[in-house]
């Protein structure tokens, strides 16, 4: 009997999806488990696979099309059609969807082999799935010898936009349609200024000690680690160092109350192709220096090759942000509710201080701490600041308070 193939629950605060494209066209032939359709949510894509063998009997909501949880994409009916009867209609992304659709691949890894012509059965990956990385690494490869075939001719560019005649030269404009997930980042981040009482303190640290210990330690950290010692893990252990003496930074407001965590689950925004994502280390106070710098790499993998799961995602109670990556020398973060706090770190520059009378040279940070002012106090959160800034400043103080 005919199945609907259907929105499924993809975990908390997830309401609504974005049909990114079908992989197969009505009237071809299903198999259990075999990928549908890709969905694309604010936080992470989803592939939709079959319940049951048989035919993809009818597309209900073509790609490009905003759905709910629950809502009905398409039927599943039985038999073992192969080609579609010519009177039905197929979507425009049903038409290009690749002849190995089977193959078990990411999203933007489907999307990388479509715009640049690479055969998805032909990729060798080192995972259960094919991800963006090893297209890249696919196309960078070089030709394996002199005779070998040439590469297939580059897909047709879309029409130039249209030119529009004015002042002392032509100028042009074209239009895009905003992913799901940087519509749902504009709208959270304006929620966000308009639920919450938003205020950002700043304060500077020297970065010298920590630069130092990182260079003594760096070579014997990675050989028995197998991965190398950042900044980032500093200020995460000094967050959570913090956090214990300002608990109200480590909560949430729910009606009335405040709701005070006493664990640590530590959000680090990563960049991510459709924008800033924000996974979670969970249980941050039982970590290592090896285990926050492991898990922080991990999610950067992830975002790039756009393996990040709901997991991943969900929750946290604290976040940190890192402009200085990007160059940024001093920004005011936007909270992530229902989150009361978000340190924002910036890029190192050596800057002149006064030090004992005397002024030297020093690599120097500036941080910023957002917060919601309904919970926490002005004072309360400069304290808190300048705590971060003792414990980076003396890293052995930071060692004994984890």
């Amino acid at each position: 009997m005919p199945v609907n193939i259907v929105v499924p629950e993809m975990g908390e605060s997830i309401v609504d999806a974005r049909v990114a494209r079908w992989l197969k066209n009505e009237g071809d032939a299903v198999a259990v488990g075999e990928p549908l359709v890709e969905l694309e949510t604010d936080k992470v894509d989803v592939e939709v696979s079959a319940t049951q063998n048989g035919v993809l009997q009818k597309i209900t909501q073509p790609g490009g099309a905003d759905v709910k949880i629950g809502e009905v994409l398409g039927v599943i009916g039985e038999g073992a059609v192969t080609t579609a009867p010519a009177d039905k209609k197929v979507t425009a992304a049903a038409k290009t969807a690749p002849a190995a659709a089977s193959v078990a691949a990411t999203p933007s890894a489907r999307k990388a082999a479509r715009e640049q012509n690479v055969d998805l059965s032909s990729v060798k990956t080192e995972g259960p799935r094919v991800t963006k990385a090893d297209i890249e690494r696919t196309t960078n490869a070089p030709a394996a010898a002199a005779g070998a075939a040439p590469p297939p001719a580059p897909a047709a560019k879309p029409p130039a936009p249209a030119r529009v005649a004015g002042g002392s030269g032509a100028r042009s404009e074209s239009r895009e349609r905003m992913s799901k997930r940087r519509a749902t980042i504009a709208r959270r981040l304006v929620e966000a200024q308009h639920t919450a009482a938003m205020l950002t303190t700043f304060n500077e640290v020297d970065m010298s000690a920590v630069m130092a210990l990182r260079e003594r330690q760096k070579e014997s950290f990675k050989a028995t680690h197998g991965i190398g010692l950042g900044i980032a893990s500093f200020f995460v252990k000094a967050a959570v160092a913090a956090l214990r003496e300002f608990p109200r930074l480590n909560a949430e407001i729910q009606g009335d109350d405040m709701v005070l965590k006493h664990y640590y689950d530590i959000g680090v925004a990563v960049g991510a192709p459709e924008g800033l994502v924000v996974p979670v280390l969970r249980d941050v106070d039982q970590l290592s220096f090896a285990g926050i710098e492991g898990g922080i790499r991990d999610f950067a993998k992830k975002a790039k090759d756009n393996t990040l799961t709901l997991e991943d995602l969900r929750g946290g109670t604290f976040s940190i942000t890192n402009g200085g990556v990007f160059g940024s020398l001093m920004s005011t973060p936007i909270l992530n509710p229902p989150q009361v706090g978000i340190l924002g770190l910036h890029a190192i520059k050596e800057r002149p201080v006064g030090i004992n009378g005397q002024v030297v040279l020093r690599p120097m940070m500036y941080t910023a701490l957002t917060y919601d002012h309904r919970i926490v106090d002005g004072s309360e959160a400069v304290r808190f600041l300048v705590r971060i800034k003792e414990l980076v400043e003396d890293p052995g103080a930071l060692l004994v308070q984890s």
